[in-house]
């Protein structure tokens, strides 16, 4: 009788440490995905931040240029980086649009 409490004891432990194990295991790859993830976001926002940035500052620059030889009544400095930056901002909804779509549906397939 003895012995075999000591059996069940010994099964239960046997499981115990297979469950914290394995959660432990959970966790750490939890981590290190969280981790990734942020990595991941700053390197979105980046791009982000140049997809709007570039034709904001070429709209600029082609205005200056148009406002040195072809100048007029209008500044086609400010129309133009007004044109760059709503383009750019069009241009990362567009990507980011995408990207959100990309997403939801490898969580609704599982792939993650």
């Amino acid at each position: 009788m003895i012995e075999d409490t000591k059996r069940k004891n010994e099964i239960q432990r046997s499981e115990f440490s297979k469950e914290v194990g394995s959660q432990a295991a959970r966790k750490l790859k939890a981590r290190r995905h969280s981790t990734r993830e942020v990595w991941l976001g700053l390197g979105v926002m980046g791009l982000i931040g140049w997809s709007v940035v570039v034709p904001t500052l070429l709209g600029a620059l082609l205005g200056i240029w148009l406002d040195k030889h072809f100048p007029g009544s209008h500044s086609w400095t400010l129309m133009l980086l007004v044109t760059g930056l709503v383009l750019g901002c069009f241009n990362a909804w567009q990507w980011v649009d995408k990207q959100d779509k990309e997403m939801t549906q490898k969580q609704e397939n599982g792939d993650e």
